[in-house]
Parts: structure tokens; C-alpha cells; sequence
């Protein structure tokens, strides 16, 4: 039996010859070109690089939003770009959550039915099973007290939080992150940060967008992209 190849990291996103070019008012725009990355089951990946240097295109193309011109994005062995519409946001509710910059909480719900709304929407668990898992995703967050409060009567790095919790509403495997933290003062920025180093801790594969080396520098793994290119795929802490 050998014991070696059993702990070898499962591989969940491959990005195989990715390049992405937008086409506008007769001028194309390179955004990726050649991408190659292979991420593995419980990484903590940030990515990094300038504004304008592909770091939000490349999530979109992890997540399906939009589809690269040339090569193949395959996540948890199926090949996004092949799905339809139905069938990637179907996907997409199972195998991914998703964190935005700026939350993107629903105001007039409270931060608990912000994270029960996932699993509303995609049919998951019972309804008491639904507040009991939302609580408990709060409480993972340090947000077990505020689970009544509205968004705006909480805290940005709270919000941030919320958000987190409900990006794990229907347990994903992948959590894709772009820029959570920019909107954050450090203090904030660091809690959302721990948060998702126990997740990947846990088990969790996290993909984050970080514009902070000093954060990044304690992920896993550093993918550093410059005007659409990888410049550099290192390890972290």
C-alpha cells in the first residue's frame, strides 16, 4: 500500500492556456494571457496585483461569471464553461460561495435571514434545520449576538463576516473572495483574514483577492499577476 500517494491534496481548480480579451469600441484588451494555475482541496490562495492586472477577471473565470476566449477552466473535475446558464448557477449554489467587496447584504433582512436565504433559495435542508445551521455559521464568525440586527446597524468587518457565513450557507467545498477586505480597517481586515485561515483549516479551499501583501504573506500560497500575466506563484507563510 502506499501510504505517500493517499495524502496527496486533491486538485479543485485547474485553469488551463486561460486568456481573456475584451473587445470594446474597435480595441481589444488583453486582461489574462496563458494562465495556467492548479489549485488544491484546502489551499488558502491569494491572489495579488495591481489594479488592472486580471485579479477579478481571473475569479470570474473560477466561478463562471464570464468565460475565458481561449482555454479551459475546470473546477471539481467538470469544465465551467460548458454549462449552461441553468445548469452553472445550479452548480455554482453547490460548489462555490462567494464573497464581494462590498457585502452585498439584503438591508431589509436581518443578518440571520441573510444567511438563511442560500439555503432557501436552493431548496437545502428543512426550515428549522436553516435557522439552526444560520446560527451557527454566525456564531463561527463571532457573530452569534447580532444575528437579529440588521446589516446597517452593525459594523463593516460585521457585515464582511455576515457575508462570510452566508457564502457557507450550503457548505461549499470553494470559497472565492475578491477584495473582501478593501473596504476594511486593518483590525477588520485581520478578523476577516482568521476567519478564513480557519476555514481553510478546516477543509475549506479559499481563493482570495487581496490588494494587502502583509495579509497575503499568511496565505498558504501568493499568485501574483502583472498586466495579465503570472508573474510569480509562491508560498506564503
Amino acid at each position: 500500500m502506499d501510504g505517500g500517494s493517499a495524502m496527496e491534496p486533491k486538485q479543485v481548480v485547474c485553469l488551463q492556456g486561460i486568456s481573456k480579451v475584451f473587445h470594446s469600441a474597435g480595441q481589444d484588451f488583453t486582461a489574462l494571457k496563458d494562465i495556467c494555475i492548479e489549485i488544491h482541496s484546502g489551499e488558502f490562495v491569494c491572489v495579488l496585483g495591481r489594479s488592472g492586472s486580471g485579479k477579478s477577471t481571473l475569479m470570474n473565470m473560477i466561478t463562471g461569471i464570464d468565460k475565458p476566449t481561449a482555454g479551459e477552466v475546470v473546477v471539481h473535475g467538470v469544465s465551467v464553461g460548458c454549462m449552461s446558464e441553468d445548469e452553472m448557477a445550479r452548480w455554482r449554489g453547490r460548489n462555490l460561495g462567494i464573497v464581494f467587496q462590498f457585502y452585498q447584504l439584503l438591508p431589509v433582512l436581518s443578518l440571520l435571514e441573510n444567511v438563511m436565504l442560500p439555503m432557501q433559495i436552493a431548496g437545502n435542508y428543512e426550515p428549522l434545520e436553516r435557522e439552526r445551521r444560520a446560527r451557527s455559521l454566525l456564531a463561527q464568525v463571532g457573530l452569534a449576538d447580532q444575528a437579529g440586527q440588521r446589516p446597517d446597524a452593525v459594523s463593516g468587518g460585521e457585515q464582511q463576516c455576515a457575508a462570510v457565513a452566508r457564502a457557507l450557507a450550503n457548505d461549499p467545498p470553494i470559497i472565492v473572495a475578491d477584495e473582501p477586505t478593501g473596504n476594511l480597517d486593518s483590525v477588520s481586515a485581520g478578523k476577516v483574514f482568521e476567519v478564513f485561515a480557519t476555514l481553510a483549516q478546516q477543509g475549506k479551499t479559499i481563493i482570495m483577492v487581496t490588494h494587502d501583501d502583509e495579509l497575503a504573506s499568511q496565505a498558504d500560497r501568493i499568485l501574483r499577476l502583472s498586466d495579465g500575466e503570472l508573474e510569480r506563484d509562491t508560498n506564503g507563510s
